[in-house]
C-alpha cells in the first residue's frame, strides 16, 4: 500500500530502512537520499545508494525525480573519493524490474572489487 504523503510502500523493506524500522549501517542520509551498506556485500565496499521517496525503477524516473537521481549520482561520485576507489575499482549498478531483489530503486557501489565477481 502507498503512502502518498511520505512517497513510501509498507511492504518495501528500503521504505522501512528510510523509517528507521529495520536497522542499517548507515553511512549518510539527508532529506532525498540515504546510503547504507549491504547486508550481503558482493565486494569489500559494497553500499547501497536510495532516494528515500519510493521510486520502484529507473524506468520509473519523470522530470520531479530527476533531481534526486542527480543527487544519487553525485553522492556515488563523493563516495568514490573518501574510500579512494579511484585506486583499487569499483562498480556502479542499477537493476531493474526482475532483476532487482528490492523495487526500490537504488544505486550499488562496490569497490575493492574481485575480477570473478558475477553481478
Amino acid at each position: 500500500m502507498n503512502d502518498t504523503s511520505t512517497g513510501s510502500v509498507q511492504d518495501c523493506v528500503f521504505c522501512k530502512i528510510v523509517a528507521g524500522e529495520i536497522p542499517a549501517k548507515k553511512e549518510y542520509e539527508d532529506n532525498d537520499i540515504l546510503v547504507f551498506r549491504d547486508i550481503h556485500p558482493k565486494a569489500t565496499i559494497h553500499l547501497l545508494i536510495v532516494p528515500k521517496k519510493h521510486i520502484e525503477q529507473f524506468a520509473d524516473l519523470v522530470d520531479d525525480t530527476w533531481e534526486i537521481w542527480l543527487k544519487m549520482n553525485k553522492m556515488a561520485q563523493e563516495l568514490i573519493a573518501s574510500f579512494e576507489l579511484r585506486k583499487v575499482g569499483y562498480r556502479l549498478v542499477v537493476n531493474g524490474a526482475g532483476a532487482a531483489l528490492i523495487q526500490h530503486l537504488h544505486l550499488h557501489l562496490l569497490g575493492e572489487i574481485e575480477h570473478t565477481m558475477d553481478i
